[in-house]
């Protein structure tokens, strides 16, 4: 994210009625407008690659899956994210073509200039969510998948899955996939299975 440099204050309807006009991708805080900075292959094959397993697991569910520009918002904060993927099965969030206010999954494909915000406030403000069962982060510098679901009693609790456990599981929608496919026509860092112990 890159701040707005004008500090002008705007509602969420300015925002979304802006937004929608916009070439530029922009997340709202509180208010404010911060432009988003642009991906890289290596991020947008990940998403892709995760996005269509998603996509072809849920079919003819109930449930949607949507890819890179449809936002998350959190109404209790006065917020809109772009996460790069989110799931939603409720009904309710077909009345808003372009965001969802009751994701089941979020997930965000980790790069250099959003890890830091995705893994924090990001996080944080997801957690007011009360539909919000799974925050996946995905990395794009090395194989792994970092999931954070949240138990009976409220609390996030994380698993972590790298290319020795061969698979990951996303459970809030009962999908198990490979690396193999969610890193394919990726082309990382070669890293040995011990880099991860």
């Amino acid at each position: 994210m890159i701040a707005r440099s004008d500090g002008i204050f705007l509602t969420s309807q300015a925002y979304l009625e802006l937004e929608e006009k916009s070439e530029i991708k922009h997340e709202y805080i509180d208010g404010q407008v911060y432009a988003m900075a642009g991906t890289t292959d290596t991020h947008n094959t990940i998403g892709l690659n995760l996005a269509l397993l998603i996509r072809n697991h849920l079919r003819g569910s109930e449930c949607r899956v949507y890819f890179a520009d449809i936002k998350a918002r959190i109404e209790k904060l006065n917020r809109f994210y772009y996460p790069n993927i989110i799931v939603t099965c409720d009904p309710k969030d077909r009345e808003t073509p372009t965001y969802k206010c009751f994701p089941k999954l979020i997930i965000e494909v980790l790069s250099n200039s959003t890890e830091a915000f995705a893994r924090g406030d990001k996080f944080n403000d997801y957690q007011i969510l009360d539909s919000l069962k799974e925050y996946v982060l995905v990395n794009s510098k090395h194989q792994r998948v970092e999931t954070f679901r949240r138990n009976e009693q409220g609390l996030w609790v994380l698993q972590t899955y790298t290319p020795s456990d061969e698979t990951f599981e996303l459970q809030s929608i009962n999908l198990t996939a490979s690396f193999i496919d969610l890193y394919q026509d990726v082309e990382l860092a070669a890293i040995s299975t011990t880099d991860y112990t």
